[in-house]
């Protein structure tokens, strides 16, 4: 049975703060919505009311002709709506099959029946493309085939309406036209889905209509057909986007090399990795996923043990094995930023400040923690990186997705380092928030320092980067230097059909 939605009036109030202003739209059944806006626009809030996450302060949801409130997120499922959740909802320490069946188990009789979740779960995974057997861990996942489990195990559910939020953030070009192809099948047989995300080029291949909020409000909606990306972008942020990459300044004659590394191998995913970065350059990793591109930074900051390798820092080489841990790291003068801001970047439960001082508390104690110092550190980081937030006394988790990673940047950037890492620094992020931080990167190396961006989408490390290197199998396997940068030399570099 096909659903249709009808949002009437619907607002949302967390405490004082409003988030949704009166949004009314319907969404009739088997078609595939873009639902677009920057981070804070209230997608997600709007999402989460209609999944049974969070109760509307006023405003009414109908589903099927008929007006309803769900008590959980069960309930809607029961009715058959299920949301894919942007941050990864899974229990580590469980199994695949034990997080897909989690509070739906199959029984027979007073006992679980594992091989009829198993053989579920397998016929599930297949569909969107994880080859791996059922009971593995979900610890022992990298972070795409994580998001492959959560689709996975929405299919489960037999979902009539299929709300994706940021779906592909993690995943390959060829596990997301997969998902792209499940999407189709699903299209055919009824479901509607509801698909946000920031990738303009994936709302335009794949939706049928785009509906924009903006501020928490309503703002069009319109066949996506009839609009171009960049209306797109423009209708998301009241503006016109224009000029999303700063201009590459040429790097300054004899710009010294700021980090070096040579012959560098991390047991299973890197193997004789050699590279250098200059200060004042920014210069970019590309790769499909799995390729070792975030565990040869992980080695290199300490995380990961290296089997071999060396490191200069400004011409100095660094002792055998060091840095030792990301502390060691800061202290030689880099610091790396995790793709996973969530679970390595930031503390969500922790208040801004904290946050941000956390790395170099050592400032602000003699012997007790200076709160007004760190209350001034904070306010100038609001500015400086354009933080969006109404109480600077509130915890990160009250922050849009963008403004998270804004904080993120700063946090990592009040050491003061000489060479930064940024892993998947956009992503999930808006286009707002993306042109705020493309122009950020520029800024830090325009004072010299060496920037060093891990991204999966070209277009980004082609905008941004004086030289992209290119690994493929836990090997570097080209660098391009400005004049080479295109999508389809990169593309054919990470899959070896160059």
């Amino acid at each position: 049975m096909s659903l249709s939605v009808r949002f009437d009036a619907i607002e949302k109030q967390f405490g004082p703060v409003r988030v949704l202003h009166g949004v009314s739209f319907d969404l009739a059944p088997g078609r595939i919505y873009g639902l677009l806006g920057e981070n804070g626009a209230g997608k997600s809030t709007l999402m989460k009311i209609l999944a049974g996450y969070e109760r509307a302060s006023a405003g009414t949801v109908s589903v099927g002709g008929q007006p309803v409130a769900f008590a959980s997120s069960r309930d809607a499922e029961g009715a058959g709506i299920v949301l894919i959740h942007q941050e990864l909802n899974l229990a580590d320490h469980l199994s695949i099959v034990q997080n897909m069946f989690l509070g739906h188990e199959k029984r027979r009789g007073l006992l679980l029946d594992e091989p009829a979740m198993r053989d579920a779960a397998r016929t599930r995974l297949a569909d969107v493309g994880l080859h791996r057997h059922p009971d593995t861990k979900v610890r022992d996942l990298i972070v795409a085939e994580k998001q492959l489990v959560e689709i996975a195990k929405a299919m489960l559910r037999e979902a009539r309406l299929l709300i994706m939020d940021e779906p592909t953030a993690t995943l390959t070009p060829a596990e997301t036209q997969r998902l792209f192809a499940l999407m189709a099948r699903l299209k055919e047989d009824g479901v509607t889905i509801v698909y946000i995300s920031h990738k303009l080029d994936e709302v335009e291949r794949v939706t049928d209509e785009v509906i924009v909020m903006r501020d928490g409000r309503f703002v069009t909606r319109s066949p996506t057909a009839k609009l171009t990306r960049q209306q797109m972008a423009n209708l998301m942020v009241g503006r016109e986007v224009s000029d999303m990459f700063p201009a590459k300044p040429p790097l300054p004659a004899g710009a010294p090399v700021a980090l070096s590394a040579e012959n560098i191998s991390v047991p299973g995913w890197a193997h004789n990795v050699s590279f250098s970065v200059r200060a004042g350059e920014v210069l970019g990793f590309a790769g499909l996923v799995g390729a070792g591109r975030t565990e040869l930074f992980e080695s290199l900051i300490g995380v990961r043990k290296r089997s071999a390798g060396r490191i200069a820092l400004d011409g100095q080489p660094l002792g055998a094995g060091r840095p030792r841990n990301p502390r060691d790291a800061m202290t030689h003068g880099i610091t790396y930023l995790s793709e996973d801001r969530k679970g390595r970047g930031l503390h969500v439960d922790m208040a801004l400040k904290d946050n941000l001082t956390l790395m170099t508390l050592e400032r602000y104690a003699h012997p007790f923690v200076d709160g007004t110092a760190e209350r001034e550190a904070l306010k100038k980081a609001v500015a400086d990186f354009g933080i969006r937030t109404g109480n600077l006394a509130s915890r990160a988790r009250m922050l849009s997705g963008g403004n998270q990673q804004k904080l993120a940047l700063a946090k990592f950037l009040h050491p003061d380092p000489r060479v930064i890492v940024l892993d998947e620094p956009t992503r999930g992020v808006d286009v707002g928030a993306k042109r705020d931080i493309y122009f950020l990167i520029h800024r830090l190396a325009a004072q010299g320092r060496a920037v060093i961006v891990i991204s999966s989408e070209l277009i980004e490390l082609i905008g941004l980067c004086h030289r992209v290197a290119v690994m493929r199998g836990g090997e570097l396997v080209a660098t391009l230097g400005i004049e080479h940068l295109t999508e389809e030399r990169l593309i054919a570099h990470a899959t070896g059909t160059h």
